[in-house]
């Protein structure tokens, strides 16, 4: 347990590349506010989300629980339900007051209990079903005709999420002026962005601080560079968000749009920490911020989420606060599932948390060790399941039939040589897939069958595969208040 109880608060956004950070290194992103809070804190190199797509990793993250584990949650139409315990219930049944405001892209129907004592501006899936077009995963899935209109918009201006965010921290500022010196007992307070998520619509200020000559072209961009994989083939074929690259002013609008949206976010955690600070809980108060998965953002010709490179899979984790290391960096493998503890361990809840869920204030404090980190992929776009392991150098990545792949991340930080096929590797290849078979406790080609076998049952729940395609394409989900728009 962490030496003193605190208050938290948790900011999340939605897709933040961990290397679009200043003071992750980046050469251009602009992040001041989120700097300022890893040089008062720890900034944690190595996190990773429980699964590269939004449902199935806020899923994760409530549960501290990975996927397999839980035998649902498993893509964006599998939604969390309140079924399995959260550290949202642990910390309510504690007495202490736990709130929300913004998204989270639950299931959200009447009856549903989430766990918090209180959801302000709760984002859900859509009707409490989420993308059902995302449960078609065989050859013959429909291709994600919406994915043209992130090339097609992408551009300064508002859209209904920068609207959303800005009124996300207007609540969050309220409540930390009225609400947080009410509390009796150590407060958590859940604020969640939903951008840098597209549509890749940044406010004009923001937008103009990346013109080409600034944004350049992504890493592996040119056809000859990018790696050709089987899975990364079928996620091209049906979400192809590449092929809308018309051209030169096209990548570079979407890039200006996509780190123009991460200064956005920035600004909103720049104003909510503001206003932790006036209303005089800061020096009781721990920060914790994430984000649900990254975002490629054009490396190696693909945008969006969904595979298990870095720029997808990792995620920027910072922990600031009493009792937490300032001016540090944590290169210990951590995960999403690792808030549940964190959670519990901050507040004080004398609770025990899942298994392998582990407290980042310790984490924070115990040195750089080694961990084995597990995500897994069984989301849209996809023909097979994919599964992750990450050690501080090494990253494997498995499918039922496909070829594995395997990166040196000490040696090749960026993951442009995939060593899968070296035999001189062979060695390191069996000994993770002898342990993935562990971590699942099946071989990964039986759980792909289950997850396939539940998403055919909730195809068949919704009408089946002709009312589903019949609904039509969602790329991306509406706030409160706002029509969903199909294609």
């Amino acid at each position: 347990m962490a030496e003193t109880a605190t208050n938290l608060l948790f900011i999340l956004s939605d897709e933040h590349n961990p290397k679009a950070l200043g003071c992750a290194g980046h050469p251009f992103q602009q992040t001041p506010n989120l700097d300022a809070l890893a040089a008062r804190g720890t900034r944690f190199s190595a996190a990773s989300t429980p699964s590269p797509i939004c449902v199935p990793a806020r899923a994760a993250l409530a549960t501290g629980q990975p996927l397999h584990k839980m035998g649902r949650y498993f893509d964006n139409a599998d939604p969390y339900d309140g079924a399995v315990r959260s550290w949202h219930h642990a910390l309510r049944d504690a007495g202490h007051a736990v709130v929300s405001i913004g998204k989270l892209h639950f299931r959200g129907l009447p009856g549903d209990d989430h766990g918090f004592s209180q959801e302000l501006m709760p984002m859900h899936v859509v009707e409490g079903k989420g993308d059902l077009l995302s449960l078609i995963r065989d050859d013959t899935a429909p291709v994600r005709n919406g994915a043209a209109k992130m090339a097609k918009t992408a551009g300064p201006g508002e859209s209904d999420y920068t609207r959303y965010d800005r009124a996300i921290a207007e609540a969050a500022i309220r409540w930390l002026a009225e609400e947080a010196p009410k509390q009796t007992r150590p407060w958590c307070l859940f604020v969640s962005f939903v951008t840098p998520h597209f549509p890749l619509i940044a406010p004009p200020e923001h937008f103009s601080k990346y013109p080409p000559e600034v944004v350049g072209t992504p890493k592996a961009y040119r056809p000859e560079e990018r790696p050709d994989h089987p899975f990364l083939r079928d996620m091209a074929n049906t979400i192809p968000y590449d092929r809308s690259v018309e051209n030169r002013d096209t990548l570079s609008r979407m890039l200006a749009g996509y780190h123009g949206l991460v200064s956005f976010m920035d600004e909103q955690v720049g104003r909510v920490l503001g206003a932790l600070e006036a209303s005089g809980q800061g020096p009781r108060t721990r920060v914790l911020y994430a984000s649900d998965h990254g975002d490629n953002a054009g490396a190696r010709g693909h945008w969006g989420k969904s595979n298990m490179y870095e720029e997808s899979v990792g995620i920027p984790m910072i922990l600031a606060g009493p009792g937490v290391p300032s001016e540090a960096r944590c290169d210990t493998p951590c995960s999403l599932t690792d808030v549940f503890a964190t959670m519990l361990d901050a507040t004080g809840v004398a609770e025990s948390p899942p298994e392998g869920s582990d407290s980042l204030l310790r984490l924070a404090g115990a040195g750089a060790t080694d961990r084995v980190i597990l995500s897994e992929y069984h989301a849209s776009g996809s023909r097979q399941g994919a599964f992750m392991l990450r050690t501080r150098r090494w990253k494997y990545v498995a499918y039922p039939t496909y070829p594995d792949q395997l990166f040196d991340l000490e040696a090749d930080p960026e993951e442009l040589h995939d060593l899968g096929a070296d035999p001189d590797h062979a060695a390191t290849l069996a000994e993770f897939a002898t342990l993935l078979r562990g971590r699942l406790g099946e071989e990964p080609a039986r759980l792909d069958a289950h997850v396939k076998a539940r998403q055919a049952e909730i195809l068949a729940a919704n009408g089946g595969r002709e009312l589903v395609e019949a609904r039509g394409d969602l790329p991306y989900s509406p706030p409160p208040g706002v029509k969903a728009s199909w294609s």
